[in-house]
């Protein structure tokens, strides 16, 4: 029991904050850590649905505000200090509870790295339109500073290899010519995964609200904000749903009902794609959210497993 690490996934707007904190009170000296690519950047609240201050202040979260919305994060880097947060909690007898809907960085935090598990399609895209609109040899010029083994490797006309090698990279901060020599190492504590699941009519409706209560909460302030104090659209942390959609709005390349349903469309695929990741590991045992009267009788059935 004391080598066990409750983890909480499933899909944007399911509901898990709420879960965590719920259990967070119900277990002794209990700390949170957040495995959300998104809400470890600071200044970018409202959009990534961030506890509230007060939560925050009931129960110690980690990996909240770490880092700047210009500077780079990885799914590798969350895993190793991750890791070494739950030890010093597990030493320190304190139970950790890991939620969060970022796959990659589950992945990267229970089992390590594998060179075939990298890969997330919205990085790629993005790789693949910068090499269409700048072309080839600047992808490939950035590969050699980044990973000049594998550049030395490829064909400097090989996009699929260059955009591919760019892709790890970019989502571990390591070369994938690392990846490639090297066996990845699992975690030494016992993962027991909760995957919170409800739905898909009843979960397109909570994220459609929700993206109504962050534009009535002041999203397009938020980003107007980011803007004014210098970060711009195409940082990697502002290609997330909802930041990206505002940017296009500010930049009068959309009108706001537009915007609006493009958030929410996308948010909605961006749910589907995390059940769709989800639903391969096997280790999770899944609840339905809606079949529970509320919190406490769903909380209390998560206590028991």
């Amino acid at each position: 029991m004391k080598n066990r690490v409750l983890i909480i996934v499933g899909p944007t707007a399911v509901g898990k904050t709420g879960v965590s904190l719920y259990l967070a009170k119900q277990l002794e000296n209990s700390e949170i850590i957040s495995a959300d690519s998104r809400q470890i950047y600071k200044y970018m609240n409202i959009g990534t649905a961030k506890p509230t201050q007060e939560e925050l202040t009931i129960i110690p979260h980690h990996f909240i505000d770490i880092k700047y919305p210009d500077e780079y994060y990885s799914a590798g880097k969350f895993g190793r200090e991750a890791r070494r947060v739950i030890d010093n909690l597990l030493n320190e007898e304190k139970t950790p509870i890991v939620v969060g809907g970022s796959g990659l960085y589950i992945r990267a935090l229970v089992d390590g790295f594998f060179e075939k598990q990298i890969f997330d399609q919205q990085v790629k895209a993005r790789l693949k339109e910068e090499m269409n609109k700048n072309g080839l040899p600047a992808l490939y010029q950035r590969l050699q500073q980044v990973d000049p083994i594998s550049a030395e490797r490829f064909h400097p006309n090989d996009g699929h290899r260059i955009v591919r090698a760019l892709e790890v990279y970019e989502l571990t901060r390591e070369p994938l010519s690392a990846f490639q020599s090297q066996q990845s190492r699992k975690a030494d504590f016992e993962p027991v995964f909760v995957g919170l699941t409800r739905d898909r009519k009843y979960l397109y409706q909570m994220i459609e609200n929700r993206v109504d209560f962050m534009l009535e909460k002041g999203l397009v302030q938020e980003v107007t904000q980011l803007q004014k104090m210098g970060y711009h659209s195409q940082l990697n942390s502002m290609q997330t749903v909802g930041y990206r959609e505002v940017f296009e709005y500010l930049d009068q390349k959309i009108d706001f009902n537009e915007m609006v349903r493009l958030i929410k469309q996308r948010t909605r695929n961006y749910a589907k794609r995390q059940l769709t990741w989800f639903r391969k590991d096997r280790r999770i045992k899944w609840f339905d959210v809606d079949q529970y009267l509320d919190l406490d009788e769903l909380g209390n059935e998560i206590l028991d497993l």
